[in-house]
């Protein structure tokens, strides 16, 4: 059993793993987790003869740790647990790592090929990066900057309900960082597109790396200007002000837009600001 109190330093080699070394084990987008923590051994009866591609992630208490994909084998005492659940509902786990993880192998799946000329690509030498020898060009872990914000107006707050969300729940505007824009300007283009507000005074506050798949969560914020709520229907099915003592279920703070909700709710509370 590996202490999961141990830091996790990151790290990259070209070296595969050896008998004993950790393993964290993918199966599609769940994670196959032992019952005594979250990593697998490197030649472990849960592996049984498969010997896949792994990728290093660093050490582990000094153990070398390396990220993978095996079949879901329903062996006992191996959970299947979904990395969205392990992120959002479960308080001891590694996020960071778990993250890291999932994007660095998925990243490594998606460019075996080089973008440019499609030459199959190989490891670099050096850092961690797919290298194209036709091309002479490297292709790095792929990350998309996206911008979250919760909204101010007076002694209450802006929460919404994605149009692909079915379950009574609700977050805050968030959206992707177009080309040429700055992260400030993609609040405000954001906001502006899905509820029809004007924002100002956007202050950056926090941010979170978020695997679903490769994004980049930056989170702001910012004070109702003018407007009034008028919803982009294919992306907001619901809106609305609501009070720190009074609102709809929100995320854990196991979340950036949970921690956002937070950090709002003492600044209402404080009584400063808009």
């Amino acid at each position: 059993m590996v202490d999961q109190n141990m830091q996790w330093v990151p790290g990259w080699s070209e070296q595969g793993p050896e008998p004993g070394d950790l393993l964290l084990a993918f199966a599609g987008n769940s994670i196959l987790k032992p019952g005594d923590g979250w990593f697998l051994t490197w030649g472990g009866p849960e592996m049984g003869d498969s010997r896949p591609e792994a990728l290093m992630l660093g050490t582990v208490g000094g153990r070398r740790l390396y990220v993978t994909a095996l079949p879901d084998t329903g062996l006992p005492g191996l959970e299947t647990l979904s990395l969205r659940e392990a992120m959002l509902h479960t308080p001891d786990a590694p996020s960071e790592l778990l993250s890291t993880g999932f994007q660095v192998w998925q990243w490594w799946q998606d460019h075996r090929y080089c973008g440019r000329c499609g030459e199959r690509t190989g490891p670099h030498p050096r850092e961690r990066a797919r290298w194209c020898g036709r091309c002479n060009i490297p292709w790095y872990p792929r990350i998309a900057p996206c911008i979250i914000t919760v909204i101010r107006r007076n002694d209450r707050f802006l929460l919404a309900r994605s149009a692909r969300v079915t379950r009574n729940f609700f977050s805050l505007i968030a959206g992707f960082v177009e080309p040429g824009e700055s992260l400030e300007q993609a609040v405000a283009r954001e906001v502006m597109e899905e509820t029809g507000l004007e924002v100002t005074n956007i202050r950056y506050q926090a941010s979170q790396h978020w695997p679903f798949p490769h994004q980049l969560m930056v989170g702001f914020l910012a004070d109702h200007k003018s407007g009034e709520l008028k919803l982009q229907e294919d992306e907001l099915a619901e809106a609305g002000w609501f009070t720190p003592e009074e609102h709809p279920p929100i995320p854990p703070e196991t979340t950036i837009a949970g921690r956002l909700i937070s950090a709002m709710k003492k600044e209402i509370a404080g009584g400063s600001g808009n």
